[in-house]
């Protein structure tokens, strides 16, 4: 009889050990999927002009940096001509959510073509708009999306 409960002292203790490793792998993966959210937002702010913009996309980051054009391969005055294009189209579409899908096409974006945002936030704006026809398999404008 004593060698019974201890094999049942033991198999209670491996039952639960199994039950605690398991709960750490979904632990792993939570952290694992929140870092991969925090690292497919793009944050894009100038407390001077009062503007802000966040990009949450997974796959833009990691596309930014491995398929895009770098920094300087387009003028500041080409993407902001292709930014207002791709901006008016946009929020066209998010006007109309019965004709375009509304999960992709969710809030107005507000480009002021008077105000300068600078060229980081234009070469980003520009590349995600990029990366979305792309992606989506959508145009925003008589451009056909290309790298």
């Amino acid at each position: 009889m004593k060698h019974l409960s201890y094999i049942l002292v033991l198999v209670i203790c491996v039952f639960a050990f199994n039950c605690n490793s398991t709960k750490q792998t979904v632990t792993n993966t939570d952290e694992r999927a929140e870092n991969l959210k925090v690292s497919d937002t793009v944050k894009i702010a100038n407390e001077e002009l009062e503007y802000e913009i966040i990009i949450i996309d997974p796959g833009y980051a990691t596309w930014l940096v491995s398929m895009a054009r770098p920094e300087g391969f387009y003028s500041q005055q080409y993407m902001e001509t292709r930014n207002r294009i791709y901006v008016i189209e946009w929020n066209q579409r998010v006007i109309q959510p019965q004709r375009f899908n509304p999960n992709l096409y969710e809030l107005q974006i507000d480009y002021d073509t008077k105000i300068d945002y600078g060229y980081e936030v234009n070469y980003k704006l520009y590349n995600y708009f990029i990366y979305f026809q792309m992606k989506y398999n959508q145009r925003l404008g008589p451009f056909v999306p290309r790298i």
